[in-house]
Parts: structure tokens; sequence; C-alpha cells
């Protein structure tokens, strides 16, 4: 049997988007072999233009141009000057948006938008743009295969009924950490009563390096120059970047209608050596913990903030570059997962994974239809 072939556009060429992009590259002969499925990409947006060929780009030209920061609207032949990712999505007709923008808290753009009109248009889509998700989850889950909730039987194609194209975002919460789909899946038919987790590597490693004697802005200038941390680092220091994740794990996986007004949130910008070295001589180790509560009201208690923790806790056994999470329910008394991520790789690998898993479930769907 031939590899069904699926088209994908991708918005978004940063760390993540070409991660992508170079994992496919390795192992489309694999992803043919193993699950059956011939992934081509179509097109892909980045700053200056796009790159369109509704054959296949060439991946290797692509992240040659990306490579040499030239804009990839300047590509012979399909290059397209000027053309914006959501114009991008209105022309390609591709099956899949890979959406891997950079995140914009303030009002989700460019993401939200491209992320809209993808799935108006009935495009599958996947996302490790946070952004999008933090600030408008009801709207985006409503108008996709998730909006009966998730795991869902949905009607067949056929009999006037049409499927809603279907979202994955598990590299929107600590990259390729399975955080959403412990909660969601492998944690079915439990009562979730707390969540713990790390969720932001930079943070964590600023705390580390500060246990070993650095200040705060030489742990921060050392972040930096290793890659880790942004020329910008609020979103990360200030514990918004955190937040926005505990606010998708609460939707997704409690079923909250949360958003950034419910999340009480300290972020690290103010902790000096001094804090860090307490923690240290009382036994403990201070990391800047995403915390879901349930209350004794039913309702869930959700914050951001430094905490310590004691040594022998999950979290607390973290490497700086890990980041984890702790789930606790009615039946389990804790269940927890670590990843190792010392750069964007992960992300980009679980956007795959979002792809595959689309993938299988559209193949299932049709074999029963």
């Amino acid at each position: 049997m031939n590899p069904r072939r699926w088209t994908l556009c991708l918005a978004g060429a940063g760390h993540v988007g070409s991660g992508f992009l170079a994992i496919l590259q390795n192992r489309r002969d694999e992803l043919a072999v193993k699950y059956g499925i011939d992934l081509r990409v179509t097109a892909v947006a980045e700053y200056g233009g796009c790159a369109v060929d509704p054959v296949g780009l060439d991946i290797g030209e692509v992240l040659a141009a990306l490579r040499a920061g030239r804009p990839l609207g300047e590509i012979p032949v399909n290059g397209r000057r000027g053309m914006t990712s959501r114009q991008m999505i209105e022309e390609c007709g591709a099956d899949f948006l890979l959406e891997a923008t950079p995140v914009n808290l303030i009002d989700g753009e460019p993401g939200l938008s491209a992320v809209c009109t993808a799935l108006r248009q009935g495009m599958h889509v996947v996302l490790a743009n946070k952004g999008p998700l933090a600030l408008a989850y009801r709207e985006i889950i409503a108008m996709s295969d998730l909006a009966d909730g998730w795991g869902s039987v949905y009607a067949p194609n056929g009999g006037g009924v049409s499927r809603p194209p279907r979202l994955r975002f598990s590299a929107t919460v600590a990259g390729a950490l399975p955080v959403l789909n412990i909660g969601r899946r492998d944690l079915a038919g439990d009562r979730i009563v707390r969540i713990e987790g790390v969720f932001n590597g930079t943070t964590h490693s600023i705390l580390r390096a500060m246990e070993g004697g650095l200040c705060f802005d030489e742990a921060l200038a050392d972040a930096q120059l290793r890659g880790i941390a942004e020329t910008d680092p609020a979103l990360d220091i200030d514990g918004h970047d955190s937040a926005s994740k505990l606010i998708i794990t609460a939707n997704a996986v409690l079923g909250l209608s949360a958003t950034h007004a419910d999340v009480a949130i300290t972020g690290i910008r103010r902790l000096d050596r001094a804090k860090v070295a307490e923690s240290q001589a009382g036994g403990g180790r201070l990391v800047l913990l995403c915390l879901a509560s349930h209350q004794d009201d039913g309702r869930y208690c959700l914050s951001v903030e430094p905490t310590t923790l004691p040594a022998d806790h999950p979290l607390a056994r973290l490497a700086p570059d890990e980041m984890g999470v702790v789930f606790y329910t009615d039946h389990i008394n804790r269940l927890s997962g670590a990843s190792l991520e010392p750069g964007p790789g992960p992300a980009s690998a679980a956007m795959l994974r979002d792809v595959v898993d689309i993938v299988w479930s559209e193949t299932c769907q049709t074999a029963h239809s």
C-alpha cells in the first residue's frame, strides 16, 4: 500500500518550526514505513513572506535559507514576498496548519488569526504557540473536534454531517513532556485533585544557577548567553509563560474556563541569593511552581509562585534543563513525569507527535464510517 499523503503548512520557522522541518526531513521515509503516511510541507511562512509549492517544498532549500538568514519570500521560483501567514492559509489549501509563531500574550497575533482562519477552512491545527490558547481557549476549541470533549466520537462525513477539524497542542505545555496527554488520557476516570508543575525551563535554570552561588542578574545573563533565555526574558522571569501553560492545562485537563485573571502570579525577578540559600539551608529547593489545587467548595485555586519544596519531592529533584509535572488524584496518590529539554528540539518533536495523532484519529474515523 502506498503511504497516504498529507499536506502541511507551517506558520513560524524559528527554532521550533525549523526544528520540525529538520525532523521531518530526516524521518520522512521512516514515517512512511511505520505509519503509512507521506507528510509534505507545501508552504512555510516566516518574516518577509512565504515559500509555497503545492507539490511539496524542498525542505533542505528552506532550511538553508533560514540558516543563512534569507527571507523565504526571496527563494527562487517558490518565494512569495510579503505574503502573510493568513494569506498562505487561505491560498495553500493544506490539510494541516502548524502554528509556531512567537508568543504574544497581548492580543495573540498573528497566531490567533491564523489558527481561527485554518479551523474555519477545515484545516487540522497543531500548535506550539501557546498565546492563542492562553487568550482564547474556549473560542478556538469551539471550532474544533474538541468542542464536545477530548476523545468524543464524532459524526463521520456523509448524510449532510461534516466532521470539524482536529486540534492538538501538546507542545504548548512544557514541550515534549506529555502533560496534557497524561491528564486527559492516562488519568481518564480519575478525579484530579492537584497538579504541580515546573513548566518553564529558563526560570528553573536560573534558580539552579543561583543555588551554585550566582546572583539573579548573573544567572539570567548566563541563561541568555547559553540561548535558553530571550533577550527580553520578561515572559519567563515574571511568571507569565508559566501561567499561560497552567491556564491551558486547567482548561484542557480540568475542564475549567480559566484566564490569566484567575491565576495568582509571582515571578522570580525579585528573588535574591539569600532567599535561595534560605531554602537550601532548610533542606529544600526553590522552584517556580505552577499549582492547580482543588478546594473544599469544588473550585480550583490556580497560582504561579516561587515555592520551597522538600528535597525528596519529584520537582525538587529536577536538573537545570528539566521540566516536570506531578498529578494527584482520588485513586492515584502521585503520578509524576519529567523531560530533559536543553533546547527547542523536544517541542518540535511534540508537534510531530500531534500530527501523527491526528492522522491516526482520522484514519480510524474513516475506517469506521
